[in-house]
């Protein structure tokens, strides 16, 4: 019998990535950005508890811009995973499956978590 080497599939040369497909994965990829957060919330507790040294040292890191950017990042991570969630609660009931409906709720998922993002960050004073 002859070994035929075929392409694994879907083949990612011949694959278009789909919106339903990147925001899956961005769904899954904000889910393991909060655990990180969430440890990181952890420390700034702790830090807060133990002592007013270990607290400046903490809230130094979060003036600079990888601070800015992780609190960016988490707090999108925050919205979006939200916002996702809630609309796979509606799949879950039997709503909103049509392609053009999942497109349409894809794209207000995304606009929702920017601009619950935005405001977040504007009255924390972060932007």
């Amino acid at each position: 019998m002859k070994l035929v080497k075929r392409p694994l599939s879907p083949h990612l040369q011949v694959y278009k990535p789909q919106l339903t497909s990147v925001l899956s994965i961005t769904h899954r990829g904000t889910g393991v950005f909060l655990s990180l957060g969430a440890l990181v919330l952890t420390y700034w507790l702790v830090s807060l508890a133990l002592s007013e040294e270990l607290f400046n040292s903490f809230h130094l890191h979060t003036t600079f811009w990888y601070g800015k950017l992780f609190l960016i990042g988490f707090v999108f991570s925050l919205y979006y995973h939200l916002t996702n969630g809630i609309r796979h609660l509606f799949w879950d009931i039997g709503l909103g499956l049509e392609i053009s409906t999942t497109y349409k709720s894809g794209y207000f998922t995304i606009f929702i978590s920017v601009v619950l993002t935005l405001t977040t960050l504007f009255i924390g004073g972060v932007l």
